[in-house]
């Protein structure tokens, strides 16, 4: 199995042309999650939810990590609801995807995107008294298994999704403190 996964850090690349920012400068120096580490991980997580989607060669998907405003902005666009949030996740598959014909099984299967606001996640880390390197882990995550269906409409489902993401957390050598 391959991941081929787009990175498009804006929040970086916007605070590169912002000048020098403080708080930007403590996301990279002490929290930079590589391309390279981003690709590790969502290959290991769809190892371990692969009886949870289609089967395909490749699976592709994209990662944009941006600030509060564009968040807010894309939330308020898709759901209508105007402030920023944590992670969207723009799912491409539908939730009863039927099996891919012998023809479409040869191709890159696309998975969808997943949008992190590191304001929000650095933010939420400091209050969890975790790393943003964890916290960005955790919504990356999470927006994973919604773009392969997974939801949380009520306590149970959410517990489930809740516990299947502290186990690919722990596939990528994390470990989420509940303190």
């Amino acid at each position: 199995m391959q991941v081929e996964l787009s990175v498009q850090d804006y929040f970086y690349e916007s605070s590169q042309s912002e000048g020098s920012n403080l708080e930007l400068s403590r996301y990279y120096n002490d929290s930079a999650i590589a391309a390279q580490t981003w690709e590790t991980w969502f290959h290991r997580w769809l190892e371990l939810l692969h009886s949870n989607i289609p089967p395909a060669p490749t699976y592709e998907l994209s990662l944009r990590l941006t600030d509060d405003t564009e968040i807010q902005a894309l939330n308020a666009q898709y759901r209508h609801q105007n402030w920023p949030t944590d992670v969207l996740a723009f799912a491409a598959l539908e939730a009863d995807f039927p099996q891919p014909t012998q023809r479409w099984s040869s191709l890159p299967l696309y998975l969808g995107d997943i949008v992190i606001s590191v304001d929000t996640a650095d933010r939420q880390a400091q209050q969890q008294g975790h790393s943003l390197k964890t916290e960005l882990a955790w919504l990356a995550s999470h927006g994973l298994l919604h773009l392969l269906g997974w939801d949380h409409p009520d306590e149970d489902s959410l517990t489930r999704m809740l516990d299947e993401q502290a186990i690919l957390l722990q596939t990528v050598g994390l470990v989420l403190d509940t303190a």
